[in-house]
């Protein structure tokens, strides 16, 4: 498969404003565009029916991507049909969510090293899968649908191994690197530009009810297998540990590592999501 990198998330990022932080039609042709080409150098003939299937058989990236998650999520109980049209009609009633999915693709070209094109993300990183499943299932959870969203999050959750309940509140630019054994509670908030990576859970400390969730802030990066419990905040540009039990917030731009979870080092600003930088500063701990 060739390089496909004509657009950039600088790009995406000059094409909108401050006030409407939105891709543009013509981004969306364009990301369509990229990820067309980057299966075109495939001549596995045993492939070339799951390419057409997923990408050359539809006209836009919203056809393609209801197309995938109907495919993904389908079942006896909802036919993957007429899973796909229903994706399609939320996509009509609410843009955003195909402008969120397209923002997501372009942030994983950005962070993730694995990925050569668009293509890849788009057709196997489950990750970026269950998030674009959950974006439809949170619609539907807020209009009056519940039963059905809860039938997509127990889908995702089955397929994908990452468990996201449709109450829960996602930006743009999510990034759920191998996506394998991440848990979001019902009242957790994830804001724009945040990378997690396998195992992380967003959860509660028992039967607290209400608001009981973390809230992750803008930029924060939280490593493999760290468990971030209760109604706490991770401040902008938090950076938290693989393997870290996180009880209490942690300021913005700190981070945080071991069992209870302690700050390690500050910074003075950038965002650990984007750039993936696990390291930690020079410490004396034990988890």
């Amino acid at each position: 498969m060739p390089d496909s990198s004509p657009i950039s998330l600088a790009d995406a990022r000059k094409s909108r404003s401050a006030s409407e932080p939105t891709l543009t039609q013509i981004d969306l042709r364009r990301l369509w565009d990229d990820i067309t080409q980057g299966c075109e150098g495939c001549g596995d003939p045993l492939v070339r029916g799951l390419l057409a299937t997923g990408i050359r058989n539809h006209a836009g990236f919203a056809n393609g991507l209801a197309a995938l998650i109907g495919r993904k999520l389908g079942d006896r109980s909802v036919a993957d049909d007429a899973l796909a049209e229903l994706v399609t009609e939320v996509f009509d009633a609410d843009p955003e969510i195909v402008a969120a999915a397209a923002a997501d693709l372009v942030a994983i070209r950005e962070r993730d090293p694995a990925t050569a094109n668009y293509a890849t993300p788009f057709l196997f990183f489950k990750g970026y899968h269950a998030v674009q499943s959950h974006r439809v299932a949170h619609w539907l959870w807020h209009n009056d649908r519940r039963y059905l969203a809860l039938h997509l999050q127990s889908r995702a959750s089955e397929l994908f191994a990452v468990d996201i309940h449709p109450a829960a509140r996602l930006g743009r630019r999510i990034l759920f690197d191998h996506g394998t054994g991440i848990v979001i509670g019902e009242t957790s908030v994830l804001e724009d530009d945040v990378s997690l990576l396998q195992g992380v859970t967003l959860g509660g400390t028992g039967k607290n009810v209400g608001d009981r969730h973390p809230k992750v802030r803008r930029g924060v990066l939280i490593g493999a297998g760290a468990k971030v419990l209760g109604n706490i905040e991770l401040g902008e540009g938090a950076k938290v540990g693989a393997g870290s039990i996180v009880l209490e917030s942690v300021p913005p731009y700190t981070t945080v590592v071991g069992n209870p979870a302690r700050p390690v080092g500050t910074r003075h600003s950038s965002l650990p999501a984007f750039t993936m930088d696990q390291m930690l500063p020079p410490i004396d701990y034990m988890i």
